[in-house]
C-alpha cells in the first residue's frame, strides 16, 4: 500500500438557493429550495512517501474540499483514505500528530503575542519532549532565519516573515506529511525564494511528503515533480511535469504584428488562427512546421511589422491542460 491511498473520494454538499430581493428572502424561511453540488466525485490516486505532489486546478474545482478530507477536518460521503496506515476522520486524534498544515489565508500564530510563545504552545499540545523541541525548534529557526523575527509580535510581521514562521509552527512535531494551501501567496520574490528552498531541504533531510496546492505556477514548477489536476471535483491528470511537457510542449502562441488583412490559409500544424488589434495570434505546433518557416510562410501574404513568440513556460502548459479538458 502506498503512503497516500485514495480511492474513489467523493463529497457533495447540500446548498440553499433563493432569488435576490426581500420577498425571496421571506419565501425561503416557509419553502427553501437546496441544490446538490458535487464538489468531489470519484477522486483516486496514490502518493508515495517523500513525493512533492502539486494538487492544482481552478477556483471551485475542489482542492480545498479534497484537502479537507485527507486532513481528516471533512467526511467523505464515499470512497476510503488512507495514509500512512491511518484513516483520518476516524483516527483524527491519532492522525492530527502526523501532519501539518499551512493554509496561506489562515494562521495558527497568536496576533498579539511573539511566534515563540504559540511555538512553545503548541509544544504542550502535542506533548514534545524538552530536548526534543529545542532541537527542532533551533533547526527550524536556523533553517527559516526566523531567529530575530520569533520575537515579535506576529501583528508586526511582513507576510513573508509571517508564513515563515507558519512553516516552522507547522513542522515542530516533525509531521510525516505536510499539506500547503497557497503557501507563498502575497510574497515577494526574495520570500518565495526561502520559502521554496526550504521545502525542498526538509523533503530531501527528512522525506517529508508534500502536498502542494498553489495557482502559482512557478511554486509548482520549482517544486513538485508530479501534478494532479482536478477540475469540477473530477482528477483530470496525474502525471510528471515531463509528461505535461511532451503532451502540451509542442505548441507555441505567435503573435504576428501587422496592419493588413490576412486571408484564410490552411497550413498544416497551423492549430489555432485570432483575429487582434494588432495583427493576428497563432498557436502552431512546432513538431510539424518550425517558427520561421511559419513566419516566412505568413510573411508571403501580410507585411510583417514585428513578431512575439511565447515561451513555454509552465504557466503556457498550465492554459493548454485546462483547454483541453475545457475548464
Amino acid at each position: 500500500m502506498s503512503f497516500i491511498d485514495v480511492n474513489h473520494l467523493s463529497k457533495t454538499f447540500k446548498v440553499a438557493k433563493r432569488n435576490s430581493g426581500l420577498k425571496a428572502a421571506l419565501k425561503s424561511f416557509v419553502n427553501r429550495k437546496y441544490v446538490s453540488i458535487d464538489a468531489v466525485k470519484d477522486v483516486s490516486f496514490k502518493i508515495n512517501k517523500g513525493e512533492i505532489v502539486g494538487y492544482i486546478g481552478p477556483n471551485g474545482a475542489g482542492k480545498s474540499t479534497t484537502i479537507k478530507m485527507l486532513c481528516g477536518i471533512l467526511k467523505p460521503d464515499s470512497g476510503s483514505i488512507s495514509i500512512n496506515h491511518m484513516s483520518p476522520f476516524e483516527e483524527r486524534k491519532k492522525f492530527v500528530k502526523d501532519i501539518g498544515v499551512v493554509f496561506g489565508q489562515r494562521s495558527q500564530l497568536w496576533w498579539d503575542i511573539p511566534a515563540e510563545d504559540t511555538f512553545d504552545l503548541l509544544k504542550v499540545i502535542y506533548k514534545i519532549d524538552d530536548k526534543e523541541y529545542l532541537e527542532t525548534k533551533n533547526k527550524l529557526v536556523e533553517m527559516l532565519d526566523i531567529k530575530d523575527v520569533i520575537k515579535m509580535p506576529v501583528r508586526q510581521l511582513s507576510l513573508g516573515q509571517r508564513m515563515r514562521c507558519e512553516i516552522a509552527a507547522s513542522l515542530l512535531h516533525k509531521p510525516s506529511i505536510l499539506f500547503l494551501d497557497e503557501p507563498t501567496i502575497g510574497l515577494d520574490a526574495v520570500s518565495k525564494e526561502k520559502v521554496r528552498n526550504f521545502i525542498i531541504e526538509i523533503n530531501k533531510k527528512y522525506k517529508t511528503t508534500v502536498i502542494l496546492t498553489s495557482h502559482d505556477m512557478n511554486d509548482i514548477e520549482a517544486l513538485a515533480n508530479r501534478i494532479i489536476l482536478i477540475g469540477r471535483g473530477s482528477k483530470l491528470f496525474d502525471g510528471t511535469l515531463n509528461d505535461l511537457k511532451a503532451k502540451f510542449g509542442n505548441c507555441r502562441k505567435v503573435t504576428i504584428i501587422t496592419n493588413d488583412t490576412l486571408k484564410k490559409f490552411n497550413k498544416k500544424g497551423v492549430c489555432k488562427r485570432t483575429k487582434t488589434d494588432i495583427g493576428y495570434e497563432f498557436i502552431i505546433d512546432i513538431n510539424l512546421i518550425s517558427i520561421s518557416s511559419f513566419v516566412n510562410y505568413v510573411g508571403e501574404y501580410v507585411d510583417i511589422s514585428d513578431i512575439d513568440i511565447d515561451s513555454d513556460n509552465i504557466d503556457n502548459l498550465i492554459i493548454k491542460l485546462y483547454q483541453e479538458y475545457n475548464i
